[in-house]
C-alpha cells in the first residue's frame, strides 16, 4: 500500500486503511513531526471514537471508546522507553491479546515484542503539508 496525502484528505486515507488492512495492530514508523498522532486521530474517528486523541508520550498508553463506552483502541507511544523491559513491566503483551485496535508510535523501541500480525506503516514528509504513507515488512 502506498498513499500520498495532505491533512485535508486524511479522513479518506484513514477510511481506506481500515478497509484494506486485515490486521488490528498498527506500527507507525516516522520522524518526529511527521503526523503519526494526526493519522491515528483520523483512524480512531473513523472507528467511531469519541475521545480526544492525543499522544500518550508520558503515560505510554491511551484508551479510546465509542459513543456507547465500548473500548475500540489503544494508542501507545514508546518514544520515552529506555528498553523493552519497561514495555513488559506495564503489561504490553496483555494489550496485544485484546480485540481492540492497537496503534503504536515509535515501535522501533520494542522490536522483539512486536506481534507477527501487524501492519507496519512508514510516514515520510514530502513537504510542509504532504506525506507519503507506505506499508512494509
Amino acid at each position: 500500500m502506498e498513499r500520498v496525502y495532505k491533512e485535508s484528505n486524511i479522513q479518506e486515507i484513514a477510511k481506506s486503511i481500515l478497509k484494506e488492512v486485515p490486521f488490528k495492530t498498527f506500527a507507525f514508523y516516522a520522524p518526529m513531526g511527521a503526523g503519526k498522532t494526526t493519522l491515528i486521530k483520523a483512524l480512531v474517528k473513523e472507528l467511531g471514537g469519541v475521545d480526544e486523541v492525543s499522544s500518550p508520550t508520558f503515560g505510554l498508553v491511551n484508551e479510546y471508546a465509542d459513543s456507547q463506552g465500548n473500548l475500540i483502541a489503544y494508542h501507545f507511544d514508546f518514544y520515552r522507553l529506555k528498553d523493552e523491559m519497561e514495555a513488559l513491566d506495564f503489561g504490553l503483551e496483555d494489550y496485544f491479546s485484546t480485540d481492540a485496535y492497537i496503534f503504536m508510535e515509535w515501535p522501533e523501541k520494542i522490536p522483539s515484542l512486536l506481534p507477527d500480525d501487524l501492519i507496519a506503516l512508514k510516514i515520510e514528509i514530502l513537504d510542509a503539508t504532504t506525506r507519503r504513507l507506505t506499508s512494509f515488512g
